[in-house]
């Protein structure tokens, strides 16, 4: 146990003493600043095209080439041969009534 504690007092006092000497080493050199993108260049002629295309009109209305389907097909359309678009829901689980106190 005696060992053990030494060994982690030794790689503690390693770790710090590598810190410092790398702050030392920060604290020697000059400050560079690196700029990650280059300055924005204004676009050539851009002063006379416009800055953003101008809004679509919409209308609102919902697009006719395509009615909504529904999941599932009502009783005429089962018997014309439609299948449903989802499978049938799980039966609900119904546990025993609370017994009143």
């Amino acid at each position: 146990m005696k060992r053990d504690l030494v060994l982690a007092g030794l790689m503690v006092a390693a770790g710090l003493s590598i810190s410092a000497v790398s702050f030392a080493q920060l604290a020697a050199q000059s400050p560079k600043l690196a700029q990650a993108t280059q300055p924005l260049q204004s676009t050539p002629g851009a002063e006379t095209k416009p800055s953003a295309p101008s809004q679509p009109t919409t209308t609102g209305a919902r697009p006719h080439e395509t009615a909504p389907q529904p999941a599932r097909p009502d009783a005429e359309a089962i018997d014309s041969g439609a299948k449903p678009a989802l499978p049938p829901a799980p039966a609900e689980k119904v546990g025993e009534p609370i017994p009143a106190k």
